[in-house]
């Protein structure tokens, strides 16, 4: 009978164990499942915190891309060379036109793409095509002899624009060089400097 009582008691202390165990696993899984529930809702959270400020700073970003992109095209029109006509001779004449005639175009108007050249010369005909794509392109008047117009175009051309003309002359005379070779006619002539 001694036996039967431990036996009895032993199996009230096991199930007591049991059911202590089986709350405590239920709790622990239950604390689990909590932890786990909290830490996907602060992913969540901070997922949706990220996209919030990402998209609040998109119009910032697309503000700043446009300053840039401006900015760039403001240096890249410095860059571009002067027009042959001298500066302050620029200035004086915007001074003196009145506000609403400053005012330039910002493309060709039909009227100028649809007239024909003054002439069937090749100076006109060139001007004609240049005035075509840029209606604001200005070209001296050179009356003068040829050193006369060229000593000119120098004053009035900035130094990198003097430089890539010369660099053009030269090889427009090496191409009516090879035109018309003629040896026995060619005489040296000397540069004069100026």
């Amino acid at each position: 009978m001694a036996e039967e009582q431990r036996d009895l008691m032993s199996d009230r202390g096991s199930g007591v164990l049991s059911l202590g165990d089986a709350q405590r696993s239920a709790w622990g899984r239950k604390a689990a499942l909590s932890t786990l529930s909290i830490l996907v809702a602060l992913l969540i959270a901070g997922q949706a915190v990220t996209v919030y400020f990402v998209y609040q700073q998109n119009g910032q970003i697309a503000k700043l891309t446009k300053t840039s992109q401006t900015l760039q095209l403001e240096a890249l029109q410095r860059k571009l060379p002067a027009s042959a006509k001298p500066a302050n001779k620029m200035k004086m004449a915007m001074v003196n036109t009145p506000l609403a005639m400053r005012v330039l175009p910002l493309a060709p108007s039909a009227e100028i793409m649809d007239m024909a050249p003054p002439s069937n010369r090749t100076e006109d005909q060139v001007k004609h095509l240049l005035l075509q794509a840029d209606p604001r392109k200005m070209f001296p008047d050179l009356k003068a002899n040829l050193m006369d117009n060229m000593k000119t175009l120098k004053n009035t051309m900035t130094d990198m624009d003097w430089k890539a003309f010369e660099s053009w002359m030269h090889k427009w005379l090496l191409f009516e060089m090879a035109k018309n070779p003629k040896p026995e006619d060619r005489k040296m002539i000397p540069a004069q400097k100026g």
